[in-house]
């Protein structure tokens, strides 16, 4: 029956792919089992590469269904204009690191050449030296040519200063040092320091300087003691009074007067004047006569002498080094400076050490000499006076500023509230009585003038 309508209708006989189940027409390609020839696209470039005798790995890449392409070879589609930036920045980055290293090397190298001559004398003077808790001497004591610096001797607070403290000895509470070396680490900025120096006097020329402050008890010994801990309690102490007349002196170097004036409010004080004993670049700064015959001693002068121009400044003080701005700023803190430039001269020993000897003994001479006469001291003490009439001066100006701005306050709020309570007609009667009273007071201002 089947057969008779099918070719009733004019129908086809079934054939045997007929018998295949449909497939969506976007996955045609999938529907047969993979061929195991290889694809055209493939074929062709495995045989041209046999025929140009192409590596065997570039015929299994082809022969893999992949097209040959650069890609897999690095060195044939890169140059070396594509380095062209890293072949800049990468030799300027190991020099940059090169010469930090360097830099670093060379000021600890510094710091310890100047540490081995002067620690000992340090050692000799004080019973603790450095920022350990007992007698220290690991930088005079260390291997040759190392250029590491014992940090508890002498701290590395920067890659170009390094400071140390002192502390037991009589006569003195603490001493400070801190030596500035030059920026070795950073020569760009080295030489650009050096060119603004050169064209502009406000910008100061690196200079290698070290700085030392000794800070006196004054007879101070139990205040300034107290939940200390020293070596040698009995040189701590001291064993008599240490307090001495307060004053500023001062022996410095005749280029950096200016300086020291301009830096320092202590020396701008004093009066400066040659003295026969010093050599033609120094000179003295102080506030008596009296003071530089009692302090310029014969071991002074030559040890001044023998540091030639090395020395900045040696300073005595008991006045602050800032300007004060009030009353209890004026409390004398006594104090011994040394401010002396690293000379690069490999002499043994080098010409600062007596210099250096010298200051460290220089409380002591103090202590024992520094108790001058009532008329020696009235000019010293007239000084003081008229630098503490001008600040309470300046702390009455700034205390009736204050009183007539809150009183100024006061009048404008009380204005603003009867201005409040008041009607529009009221307010505007006010303020016409207000504006001819303005008129009067510039007229009166205006004929007190003429």
């Amino acid at each position: 029956m089947a057969e008779y309508l099918q070719q009733f209708f004019g129908g086809a006989k079934p054939s045997a792919a007929s018998a295949v189940p449909d497939v969506d027409a976007d996955f045609a390609d999938f529907a047969a089992p993979a061929s195991p020839l290889t694809p055209s696209h493939a074929a062709a470039p495995a045989a041209a590469a046999t025929d140009l005798a192409i590596p065997a790995s570039t015929v299994h890449f082809a022969s893999a269904g992949r097209p040959y392409t650069k890609w897999y070879r690095v060195w044939e589609r890169v140059t070396v204009a594509d380095f062209y930036q890293e072949l800049f920045i990468i030799p300027v980055l190991l020099l940059i690191i090169a010469l930090n290293v360097w830099g670093s090397r060379a000021n600890r190298a510094r710091a310890r050449q100047w540490a081995a001559t002067h620690v000992p004398l340090l050692e000799s003077e004080y019973a603790q030296v450095g920022f350990g808790g007992d007698r220290t001497g690991g930088l005079a004591k260390a291997v040759p040519g190392s250029t590491q610096v014992d940090g508890e001797v002498l701290r590395e607070k920067s890659k170009a200063e390094f400071v140390t403290y002192c502390t037991g000895r009589q006569n003195v509470a603490w001493l400070h040092v801190k030596l500035s070396l030059y920026p070795r680490y950073n020569p760009f900025k080295w030489a650009m320091e050096a060119v603004l120096a050169f064209f502009f006097e406000s910008m100061a020329a690196p200079v290698e300087r070290m700085e030392a402050t000794a800070y006196c008890f004054d007879g101070k010994e139990k205040a300034l003691v107290a939940g200390q801990s020293f070596a040698d309690a009995g040189a701590a102490a001291g064993g008599k009074e240490s307090a001495y007349d307060g004053f500023v002196w001062a022996v410095v170097h005749k280029d950096q007067m200016k300086r020291l004036r301009d830096d320092r409010y202590d020396v701008s004080l004093t009066t400066t004047k040659d003295h026969a004993k010093l050599p033609a670049w120094a000179t003295v700064m102080s506030e008596s006569a009296e003071v530089t015959e009692a302090l310029l001693t014969p071991e002074l002068v030559k040890a001044i002498i023998e540091a030639g121009e090395d020395l900045e400044a040696l300073i005595v003080s008991d006045q602050p080094i800032d300007a004060p701005k009030k009353l209890n700023d004026t409390n004398p803190q006594k104090r011994i400076s040394l401010s002396m430039r690293l000379n690069p001269s490999n002499s043994n020993p080098p010409t600062s050490t007596t210099l250096f000897a010298a200051f460290l003994r220089l409380p002591d001479h103090l202590v024992s000499t520094a108790h001058f006469r009532p008329e020696a001291l009235r000019k010293i003490k007239a000084t003081r006076d008229d630098e503490v009439r001008k600040i309470r001066r300046v702390d009455e100006d700034a205390v009736a500023e204050e009183r007539k701005t809150v009183g100024d306050r006061v009048k404008r709020e009380e204005r603003e509230r009867k201005l409040a309570r008041m009607s529009d007609v009221e307010q505007r009667k006010f303020l016409e009585r207000e504006k001819e009273k303005e008129q009067r007071k510039a007229g009166k201002k205006r004929a007190t003038r003429s």
